[in-house]
């Protein structure tokens, strides 16, 4: 483990600029490093991570086996070792004792120092990921990992470079720095993010959203939300947040080669956000004094539980309103419908709703500018 994410670094470091300068790369071979690079990190993101680690949404068999062969192709171990691993991390986060990469070891513990040595937390038990270990394309690929890892790291880029008429300076670019690149990128999920970022879904936490990590990790950077709604497909949730992953699962579900695509509801994001800014403004804003601007937050956060109160009422009214006629329709029409007998009245209830906490947000954050504004023990 050591010379694989030690060694090969610093032999990548000092191997490609000089066979660059010596006898250079060509264009060719740039562009299928790049390609190489994402083909291994979605499988990553989007297999790995999202498919098998969180079950976010459900992959055809040759969806599933695609990210199998280009998963191992990034050299980070089987499926079945990588999910159970990511599992404690998420039941876990934070706990020095339990949780595989720590975040609250250190950053170079969390980035690469939990691979180097044999730690009680990295020994493997599969007994979190029982709805994986039947199926029989992770079960081929954990049997056969090392050969599946020589043949896409080895195998597939000689014969490319042989294609090139390079087979070396391809195994170095192609190969070698390719995969140092992608570990890293990787890794930074596990160190970077949990160090560097803003916070604005919960402080439970050390995760953080960064969008400078979601743009070198595909979409993986927006890691306070993803570790509080670990099964939603997407990480990063608004239409211009950079998340490669979630276009690349959007993009199958349409062709049908994916689907059960989980998103959570808008109003629970919203109640995120709202509870940490509550909770934040309550510690910025004294307690004891009995100052406007606290009464009005306190007004702000009734408002805020009425809200809630009203989402409960009318989700408990939306499941009452078609649990009769569910139970008496065949399993294959349930999720038909569902959508069919929708009630508008109530959804655009709950849309009003989650319009109300936006607004709601946008006053709290008044709240706190105003707070800042005063001098120090006006609060």
């Amino acid at each position: 483990m050591f010379f694989l994410f030690v060694g090969l670094p610093i032999l990548a470091m000092i191997i490609t600029p000089l066979w660059g300068w010596y006898y250079g790369f060509t264009a060719s071979q740039w562009v299928i490093a790049v390609a190489f690079l994402y083909l291994n990190g979605l499988s990553i993101t989007g297999g790995y991570h999202r498919l098998w680690a969180h079950n976010a949404y459900q992959a055809h068999p040759a969806v599933r086996l695609w990210f199998a062969l280009w998963g191992a192709g990034a050299l980070q171990n089987s499926v079945f070792v990588w999910a159970s691993d990511h599992r404690r991390h998420h039941r876990h986060v934070d706990d020095n004792e339990l949780d595989p990469y720590s975040a609250g070891r250190g950053l170079w513990f969390s980035h690469v120092g939990w691979m180097l040595r044999e730690y009680r937390t990295n020994t493997e038990d599969f007994s979190n990921i029982k709805d994986l270990l039947n199926d029989p394309i992770l079960q081929w690929q954990h049997r056969h990992y090392i050969a599946i890892t020589i043949a896409m790291n080895v195998g597939v880029v000689a014969l490319i470079g042989w294609a090139l008429g390079d087979i070396w300076g391809t195994l170095i670019l192609v190969g070698l720095l390719r995969l140092v690149v992608n570990h890293n990128v990787t890794f930074f999920i596990n160190s970077l993010a949990h160090f560097w970022g803003r916070r604005p879904y919960t402080d439970a936490n050390s995760a953080r959203d960064n969008d400078l990590l979601a743009f070198l990790t595909y979409g993986e950077g927006y890691h306070n939300y993803h570790h509080l709604f670990q099964t939603d497909y997407r990480n990063g949730i608004r239409w211009w947040q950079w998340d490669p992953t979630k276009w690349m699962i959007f993009a199958l579900s349409k062709v049908k080669l994916a689907s059960q695509l989980k998103r959570v509801d808008e109003f629970k994001v919203q109640r995120a956000i709202m509870d940490t800014a509550f909770e934040r403004a309550r510690q910025q804003i004294n307690p004891d004094d009995n100052c406007p601007l606290r009464q009005l937050l306190e007004r702000e956060y009734q408002t805020f539980l009425d809200s809630i109160t009203q989402w409960r009422d009318l989700q408990t009214k939306r499941y009452e309103k078609h649990r009769d006629a569910l139970d008496g329709a065949w399993l294959e029409h349930r999720a038909r419908l569902l959508k069919k007998w929708e009630d508008t009245h109530i959804t655009d209830q709950l849309k009003a709703l989650e319009s109300s906490l936006q607004q709601q947000r946008r006053r709290l954050q008044l709240i706190l500018e105003q707070s800042r504004a005063l001098p120090v023990g006006a609060l």
